[in-house]
Formats: C-alpha cells, structure tokens, sequence
C-alpha cells in the first residue's frame, strides 16, 4: 500500500553544503522530518556538485519518513556563471551587468530543458534570454529564434 504524503517542502541548498541551521532545520522539523538523516543523503547525492545552489523538493509522508528530488541548478545562477560576473544589474533597462552568446544561451537552455514547462529548444532558449533580459545582462549575436 502507499504512503500518504502529508506536504512537500520546497529549498535551494548550495550541493554538498547541508546542515541543519536554517533555512533547511526549520523548515524540516515543522514537517517532523529527520533533518540530519536529509542532510547526510543531500550531502552525499551532491557532493560532485559542490557549491552549486540546486532546488530540491523533498515529498513528505505520513510516517515521517520523505522522498527528495534534486533539480538542476536554477537559470539566474547558470547565466551568472557563464557571464562570470556575481550580481545581475540593479537597473536591467538601463545599465547592463555583462553579456552572454546565443550558444551560450543555448548550452543552459539545453541543460535546463527537463525541469522547464516546454516542448522545443527554442522555447526554452526564449525564456532563458528573457531571464537574462530582466537581470540586466545582453545577449549578443544574431538571434537564432527569429525567421528570415
């Protein structure tokens, strides 16, 4: 018979890098999860991304006991690194932070596609350089997405 899950908890923790101060400790232990069993698994699933911030979502279920499903590393933080810079601008519109190419673009597209809501690469490249368009940093080259 199946679990009843009782919640999902959703956190960004950098890979390899779990413990039990906050956020991860009180988020878990309002649930009733064992927060340090979580953190040695994290930990251990994660440690050849080290560093790396990863979404997880952990599945919760009446027993106490959970699930937990690491994604990969959220688009914001993969432009930031191939861009190699540490802050996108404050101003998008006006001041721009850095630049990035549309193979670029599309490496993390790629890279990203199983954990975004579409079907094609070009949808997905789409939304990668509108993310990167609202943290102020510009796409260079001629864009792949447009028809002639």
């Amino acid at each position: 018979m199946a679990k009843e899950v009782t919640g999902f908890v959703k956190l960004q923790v950098k890979g390899g890098a779990a413990n039990p101060s906050p956020p991860i400790g009180p988020a878990l232990g309002s649930k009733g999860v064992n927060i340090m069993e979580f953190c040695k698994q994290f930990n251990a699933r994660t440690q050849d991304l080290a560093g790396k911030v990863l979404p997880v979502i952990i599945t919760v279920y009446s027993d106490k006991s959970f699930d937990f499903v690491i994604k990969k590393p959220p688009v914001a933080i993969s432009i930031l690194e191939v861009a190699k810079i540490k802050s996108g601008s404050a101003e998008s519109n006006r001041k721009k932070a850095g630049q990035i190419s549309w193979d670029q673009v599309k490496t993390i597209a790629e890279e990203k596609m199983v954990d975004m809501n579409c079907f094609t690469i070009n949808s997905a490249m789409s939304m990668v350089a509108g993310t990167a368009r609202s943290m102020g940093i510009a796409v260079t080259g001629d864009s792949p997405l447009t028809k002639k």
